[in-house]
């Protein structure tokens, strides 16, 4: 099947970064495939600003999909120290399954400032198409390199029986009633870059679900589930597996009163002056009643609901919105 050209590609084909080389299991000291920065990244000076709401255009010079990172050169030289912009896979916009981009690629994106190891730098965040367009490239790529079982679009159902996201994988039941022209197993695994979370990672331990998933042959003739979802499309995404209800609009001020680093969760202790909302004060005092929460008033979050570029630490002061889900509330959009 011949390559499908898009207009957001610049002198490349869709698949010019898939055809790379692939290490062998002793890489030679020499062997550079992988995106490299021209040099090591340095503090931006002190009086460098980043326009917020600015947004620039520019190619994709390398992107290493499984390892979720690349590099942007803008368009326009001088805007970034060494006109290299480092972008991470949770900051592209998309639809795809697992979030990536093409070497040629042209992108839209923002910016701002990170701070790792000491070391202050500028990345690329919201990258979009040109325009502002959601990136989709993973149907195409598929359509190219899958064999599907009765077509790429023919969706199956059954029951995941485990899905552990530590060890990437997990294995699914498929449901009886089905006429197969392929020896198909009743039971398939499934890896974890077909589990459909919207273009994000999904890291909860799941049992005994129901999902709906297409059915893929490998090149070593084994049968896999492919872009699997909720029933109905639905990504597995945490709020959707939890129930998550959004309690409005309103922004409500606290302060962070505990942080597990490594797990990645912790408690926001609203501000005296904050009002909650009654249902949030039920299920709090609900929690509580349960052990569940040292303090009756403290607001459970997790890393993916702060806002890009903002570092949680204990005592840090923030503003929020609340959710309540099956498991009690919590905080979201959660910024300085």
């Amino acid at each position: 099947m011949p390559i499908v050209q898009k207009p957001w590609l610049k002198k490349s084909s869709l698949l010019s970064s898939q055809n790379k080389p692939k290490p062998t299991s002793k890489p030679s000291s020499t062997f550079k495939w992988a995106p490299q920065r021209s040099s090591k990244p340095h503090n931006l000076p002190a009086n460098f600003e980043v326009d917020k709401d600015a947004r620039y255009v520019g190619t994709v010079t390398s992107y290493r999909k499984w390892s979720g990172f690349g590099f942007i050169e803008p368009s326009t030289t001088g805007v970034v120290p060494n006109d290299e912009l480092y972008v991470h896979w949770s900051n592209i916009q998309t639809d795809d399954r697992y979030p990536f981009l093409i070497e040629g690629m042209q992108v839209e994106f923002g910016l701002m400032k990170w701070k790792e190891n000491g070391i202050t730098t500028v990345n690329a965040k919201t990258v979009t198409l040109p325009g502002g367009g959601t990136i989709a490239l993973q149907d195409d790529l598929d359509a190219q390199k899958k064999t599907f079982v009765g077509g790429q679009n023919l969706r199956y159902t059954g029951l995941l029986q485990y899905y552990n996201p530590a060890r990437g994988h997990g294995w699914v039941t498929l449901d009886d009633g089905y006429a197969l022209e392929h020896p198909v197993p009743k039971e398939l695994k499934v890896e974890d870059f077909e589990v459909n979370c919207a273009g994000k990672k999904l890291h909860m331990f799941l049992k005994d679900l129901q999902v709906e998933f297409g059915i893929v042959q490998n090149k070593a003739g084994a049968y896999r589930v492919y872009n699997m979802t909720l029933p109905g499309g639905v990504p597995l995404l945490q709020e959707n597996l939890e129930n998550r209800q959004e309690l409005g609009s309103k922004i409500y001020e606290g302060t962070i009163a505990t942080w597990n680093w490594r797990q990645c969760w912790g408690f926001i202790e609203p501000d005296e002056s904050v009002i909650l909302p009654s249902l949030a004060k039920q299920q709090l005092k609900e929690s509580a009643a349960a052990g569940q929460k040292d303090k009756q008033t403290w607001i459970y979050f997790r890393k993916p609901d702060i806002v890009k570029g903002i570092k949680a630490s204990k005592g840090l002061a923030v503003m929020f919105q609340l959710y309540i889900d099956d498991k009690g509330v919590g905080a979201f959009n959660i910024h300085e």
